[in-house]
C-alpha cells in the first residue's frame, strides 16, 4: 500500500538520522575518554579504536530504544503538522491502521535489538573485557619511560629505567627500590635490586603479574643498621599485582545469554530480564509515540508530546534500572522482577487508546 510505503520511509529516515546522530555522540565521548587513558599510558594506543568499536556495539542495546521513541515522535510530529494525519483519518484510516503500521516497522527493530542485546552485546563484552586485560597488562610497561622514575603500589615500589628494548617490551639496565614493612617484628627493610634487563610475566594459572629481572644484585637492609644482605641472581620475579579474585570472571553483561538462562543466580535472572526489556521497550515505546502524537494535535501543543514521551522515557528506564538492582540484592522476587514496569507502561497506553478524554489527565499523572 502507497501510504503504508510512504509512513515506513518517513520513519526509517528519521530512525536512521537519529541513530546516526547518537552513536556519533557516543563515540566522540567515549573516545575522548580513551584518547585521555592512552595519554596517560593506561591504555596502549593501538588498542584505543578496538575498544571504541567494541564499546560502541555493547552500548547499542541502549541507544536503540531511545533512537526510535525520537524517531517515531518526529515523523508523526512532522505529518501532523503538515495535516497528514487528519487526511488519513478523513480517508478512513483511523488510528489502529496507524499503529498497526508502526508495530510492523517497529517490529523489524525489534528482530534487530534482540540480535544486538541477547548475542551481540555479551560478546562485545567479552571482548572489550578481554582488551582491557592487554591494555592492563601492556600499560605497566607503556607507563614507564626512560631516564624517568615509575611508582608501583602506591609507591613502596620505585622503578627506574635507563633504556628500553626496540619492542618497547622489555626494560635495560634497571634500578628498583623495595619497601617491606614486618608487622610482627615491627621492622622496617629497605631493598634495592639492579638488574641488566627486566620485562613483566603473566601467570596464566594465578593470574598474578610478575616483574622478572635477569643478572642482576639484590641488597637487603634495614634502615639505620649496617648490616645487610647482597644476593646475586640470573632471575628474579616479584610480584607486582595479585589476581582479584571474581565469582564469575566476567562482568555479568558481559556473559551470554545462554548462560544467564541456565543460571539460577539472582543477579544472573535480573540481567537476563533486563535484555529482554530493551526488546520490549523497541515495540512499546514506539505505540507511545503514536498516541501522544494524537493526543496533542493542536499547533500550540506541538511540543507537548515531546516533554511527555522523554519523561515517560526516563521514568520508564528509571524504574528497570532499580527493579534490577533489587533483584540483584534478592529485595524483589524473580517473578516480579521487571515485568511490572512494562505492565505499568502497558497501563499507561491503555489509558491514551481507550480513554481520548483523560488522556492528558492520565500523562500529568504519569510525568
Amino acid at each position: 500500500m502507497i501510504i503504508q510505503r510512504y509512513i515506513y520511509r518517513e520513519l526509517l529516515s528519521r530512525l536512521l538520522w537519529i541513530l546516526g546522530l547518537l552513536i556519533l555522540i557516543f563515540t566522540s565521548n567515549r573516545f575522548v575518554g580513551f584518547l585521555a587513558a592512552a595519554a596517560e599510558g593506561r591504555i596502549p594506543g593501538d588498542l584505543v579504536l578496538k575498544m571504541l568499536s567494541f564499546k560502541m556495539l555493547a552500548t547499542m542495546p541502549k541507544i536503540l530504544p531511545v533512537a526510535i521513541l525520537v524517531a517515531m515522535l518526529l515523523a508523526f510530529a512532522r505529518m501532523a503538522h503538515d495535516r497528514e494525519l487528519v487526511v488519513m483519518l478523513a480517508a478512513g484510516l483511523s488510528r489502529r491502521f496507524q499503529l498497526h503500521v508502526v508495530t510492523r516497522f517497529a517490529a523489524v527493530f525489534c528482530v534487530i535489538a534482540a540480535i544486538m542485546t541477547l548475542y551481540v552485546a555479551p560478546w562485545a563484552e567479552q571482548q572489550l573485557f578481554a582488551l582491557k586485560e592487554i591494555a592492563k597488562q601492556r600499560a605497566d610497561i607503556a607507563g614507564i619511560r626512560p631516564g624517568q622514575f615509575k611508582e608501583f603500589s602506591k609507591g613502596e615500589r620505585i622503578v627506574y629505567v635507563q633504556r628500553s628494548s626496540e619492542d618497547k617490551l622489555a626494560m635495560e639496565d634497571v634500578f628498583l627500590h623495595v619497601k617491606q614493612d614486618d608487622v610482627k617484628r615491627r621492622e622496617a627493610k629497605s631493598g634495592v635490586l639492579t638488574a641488566e634487563s627486566a620485562r613483566f610475566r603473566d601467570d596464566k594459572e594465578s593470574g598474578n603479574r610478575y616483574i622478572e629481572f635477569n643478572n642482576g644484585n639484590r641488597y637487603v637492609m634495614e634502615p639505620g643498621q649496617l648490616n645487610y644482605q647482597i644476593i646475586d641472581f640470573e632471575t628474579y620475579a616479584l610480584l607486582t599485582e595479585a589476581a582479584k579474585v571474581s565469582e564469575s570472571g566476567l562482568k555479568t553483561d558481559a556473559l551470554s545469554t545462554s548462560t544467564l538462562f541456565k543460571s539460577d543466580n539472582k543477579g544472573h535472572k535480573a540481567e537476563l530480564q533486563w535484555r529482554i526489556s530493551m526488546v520490549i521497550g523497541c515495540l512499546m515505546l514506539p505505540w507511545l509515540s503514536v498516541l501522544l502524537i494524537q493526543t496533542h494535535t493542536r499547533e500550540e501543543r506541538r511540543f507537548a508530546p515531546f516533554v511527555i514521551a522523554i519523561s515517560i522515557y526516563l521514568i520508564y528506564s528509571n524504574l528497570l534500572g532499580i527493579s534490577q538492582t533489587l533483584v540483584r540484592r534478592e529485595v524483589l522476587p524473580v517473578f516480579i522482577g521487571l515485568w511490572w514496569v512494562h505492565l505499568l507502561l502497558a497501563g499507561v497506553l491503555f489509558l491514551f487508546y481507550y480513554f481520548p478524554r483523560n488522556k492528558r489527565r492520565a500523562a500529568t499523572v504519569t510525568g
